[in-house]
């Protein structure tokens, strides 16, 4: 690993993807456990992040004692703050525990995890993948469906989403449970059939118009809604509603499989332009047009430590990147 003065998190994702092919991955999870105690992080919030990586390349060599060690310090590294993260690097200490023999411990790291099931989307993959290594998928079967339940349960909607948008959190937990039970080997039930229904409708809604990609700055945003006050069933109420739209559609995209994302920038005057030649914009047909001819892109998504790309000035990890949970 290189000694850069800092590594950014664009830096720790290159290492991700190239560290089990580095001549000495081990000197690599070295490299990256120091850079975390040296404070050779661009972001110090990062060090969880780095010492999760370690962790994970020394438990690919089998060397547990390593991997355990460093799983901890990332553990301690994301204390008790609201990182996404964090619940992640304890699974994965969980996962080790279970592979060194100490079971009873790494039950205590998942029961705690547990409460993020009903709270978090990544959490249905990474609890259920640790209870599986240490040879509790039953287990993982049956937390999931209890966390099924509770959001069914919880929901102002009817109990059958429309969409695997309308869905949320839902859906993420009837994936995870749905291929849990197909590795039990279990027939299926009135959520696995749920799940079907989803996916489906996810395949089918998976080109979605380019329309619901375009991004109008927060001034562009006020200028549109004031000259046509309908636009904000399409675009958005309010900046806030019009940005939330729009990452959760990235994700809901993302999450189809679909890649080279990108937001389309606009202005209130291009599209003023645009229906003035070609018809009222609060046709779809017309925002399609005006969506399709806009050459601007902002790449999504940005590195969660990089400026967001709604041009507030705030971090990605702080501003947007949770407004597709909401």
């Amino acid at each position: 690993m290189s000694e850069k003065a800092d590594l950014t998190s664009a830096d720790l994702t290159a290492i991700r993807q190239s560290a089990l092919g580095a001549a000495d991955p081990l000197g690599v999870a070295a490299d990256l456990a120091e850079a975390a105690a040296a404070g050779r992080l661009a972001d110090q919030a990062d060090a969880g992040y780095a010492l999760a990586l370690a962790a994970e390349i020394a438990e690919s060599r089998n060397k547990l004692d390593a991997a355990l060690r460093y799983a901890g310090r990332a553990v301690e590294a994301y204390g008790t703050g609201d990182d996404p993260r964090a619940g992640a690097a304890r699974a994965l200490r969980a996962r080790i525990l279970f592979r060194t023999g100490r079971s009873a411990d790494a039950m205590t790291d998942l029961e705690a995890l547990r409460p993020l099931l009903t709270q978090h989307p990544d959490a249905a993959a990474y609890v259920s993948a640790a209870l599986a290594a240490g040879g509790r998928t039953r287990l993982a079967e049956e937390w999931l469906t209890e966390a099924v339940r509770a959001v069914l349960a919880d929901r102002d909607q009817p109990a059958e989403p429309a969409s695997a948008e309308d869905a949320g959190l839902l859906f993420f937990l009837l994936q995870q449970r749905h291929r849990t039970r197909h590795a039990l080997g279990l027939p299926h039930d009135h959520h696995d059939n749920l799940a079907d229904r989803l996916e489906t409708r996810l395949a089918g809604a998976a080109a979605r118009p380019a329309e619901d990609l375009v991004f109008f700055p927060e001034a562009e945003l006020g200028k549109v809604l004031a000259q046509w006050p309908a636009l904000s069933e399409a675009y958005g109420a309010d900046w806030d509603e019009h940005r939330a739209h729009l990452e959760t559609e990235l994700v809901r995209q993302a999450a189809a499989g679909r890649t080279g994302l990108a937001l389309l920038p606009a202005t209130a005057a291009g599209l003023t332009r645009f229906a003035g030649a070609e018809g009222d914009p609060s046709s779809a047909q017309t925002r399609a047009g005006f969506a399709r001819q806009l050459a601007g892109r902002i790449p999504w998504p940005p590195e969660r430590n990089e400026a967001c790309w709604c041009g507030s000035g705030l971090k990605y990890k702080k501003c947007c990147l949770p407004r597709s949970r909401g």
